[in-house]
Formats: C-alpha cells, structure tokens, sequence
C-alpha cells in the first residue's frame, strides 16, 4: 500500500511538471544599456530563465512616463508564460518624466514625429531580435497608451511580427497609407468610455485597417476609461483616466489567447 502511495505521489508529480513545465523555472530580469546613435538607453528583460531553446518574443512599448512598473510587471507576467519580454525604451535613460504635463509633453515628441518614434521602437526591436533566446519567426508588440501608437508605428515599418496588442491605445495614424506595411495581426483593447481615445478615433482606426487589408480585431470594455491596466491611476472615472480591475483581466486573457493563435 505504501509503494501505491509513493508511486500516486510520484504520478501526480510529474503531470503537474507536464502541465505547469519546470519545477525549478524562475524568471530573471535585468536592465541593460544600448545604443541609438550618440545615445543611451536603458532597456529591460524578462524571461524564464528554466527554460531551454528559442521563445516567441514580445517587445513591450511603454506608456507615456517611460518604463514603469507598470510595464515590468506585465514584462514579468509574459515570461511567466513562456515568452521572452523585452521593454523597449524611447525617451532615454534617465528621462522619465512624471505623470501629467511632463510626461505628456515628452511623449508629444514623439507622437508628432513619427520618423523619430519609429526609429527608437526599431532599436529596441532590434535588442529583442538579436537575443538567442528568441525565435525570429515568432515576435510579436505590445503597447500601453502612447506605447499603443508605437506598437503600431513597428507594424507600419513592415517589422516581422506575427502579432501586435494595444492596451488602451493612441490609435491616431498621421501616414493612414503605411498601414498596407502591417503583416502583424492586430488586436486593439480599449475602454468603451475612454474620453481620449474616443469612438470617432476607434472608427477611424477601424476604416484605416479595412481599408489596408490588416486583419485586425477590437474589443471596447464597458464603464472603461483610459489607463485601465495601470494600477496608479486611481479609480474615478471621471477623470478620463482609472484602473479597472475587471477590465485589466479580461485584456489579458485576451492578449494570452491571440498570442497563442499566432505565437505558438
């Protein structure tokens, strides 16, 4: 009876390991430099470091204050399922300006000189291309707020990507023409009340795809506002801008199903 025991416990042991993978997996981070002409930039990794053989990677784009914990934490959660996660930075090392006026200022930059934006996303699209954890042929961007256009703007370049998600997205597109660049299949998650990125601009997004021929697909989430994944935004709607628990939950398993249709 006790041999019967052992040899259960030893079953279920290993079906957990089939399912759940190693026992000993543990996800390693770490905040490396790089380079962008004269500049520098400080960029951040996240993936399974028990896990052998090339990954599908993910380039995160971050939200308008630059890396956050927002974006680590959503880095960690993506090696936690098997991806490798870079989070690209676009302002600098250094330069993280705070929420409000400075961050919106610093993010105008870019958002009204795509060129620019478009070539610090390459870069760090490039850092997560040449890592040899990751396989090539499986890449995908995501991007949070004004992270969302520059996911997008990857896409516009005619980047390799199998996939791109925007999580509350700047959907605006100043070159409506580039979007026939995109090979990504695109999934767009935003507040269904988000006063920022409204249904006039989500229509537009929507006519600019069909009319390049993306396949693309959006979802709008009831009694949402902008930045509903970043717990830091509070929680009044009423201010345009709130965390929204239900919603931050949905968009992720969301993400987690278009990754695994294309990804996998």
């Amino acid at each position: 009876m006790k041999k019967r025991k052992i040899c259960a416990v030893a079953i279920a042991g290993l079906l957990a390991l089939a399912v759940h993978g190693h026992a000993d997996a543990a996800v390693k981070t770490k905040v490396v430099d790089y380079k962008i002409g004269d500049g520098t930039f400080e960029g951040f990794w996240a993936y399974d470091d028990a896990q052998k053989g090339k990954r599908p990677g993910v380039l995160v784009v971050p939200a308008y204050t630059g890396i956050s914990d927002n974006e680590r934490e959503h880095a960690e959660r993506l090696a936690k399922l098997g991806y490798v996660a870079f989070v690209a930075d676009i302002f600098g090392k250094g330069i993280r300006p705070a929420p409000g006026k400075a961050a919106g200022m610093e993010a105008a930059k870019y958002i009204g000189n795509r060129p620019l934006y478009r070539e610090r996303v390459v870069a760090g699209f490039d850092q997560l291309k040449a890592s040899p954890m990751v396989d090539p042929n499986r890449l995908a961007a995501i991007g949070y707020c004004f992270g969302g256009a520059g996911a997008l703007e990857l896409g516009r370049t005619g980047a390799p990507l199998k996939a791109i998600v925007v999580f509350h997205g700047d959907l605006s597109d100043p070159t409506p023409a580039d979007d026939k660049n995109i090979k990504a299949h695109v999934l767009a998650l935003q507040g269904g009340d988000d006063p920022i990125v409204p249904l006039a601009a989500r229509e537009t997004f929507e006519k600019d795809m069909r009319n390049a021929g993306v396949d693309w697909e959006m979802v709008a989430y009831s009694h949402t506002v902008h930045a509903y994944t970043a717990k830091d935004s509070g929680n009044d709607n009423s201010k345009g801008a709130a965390y929204n628990a239900e919603s931050e939950k949905r968009s992720w398993i969301a993400m987690k199903d278009f990754f695994n249709e294309y990804l996998r």
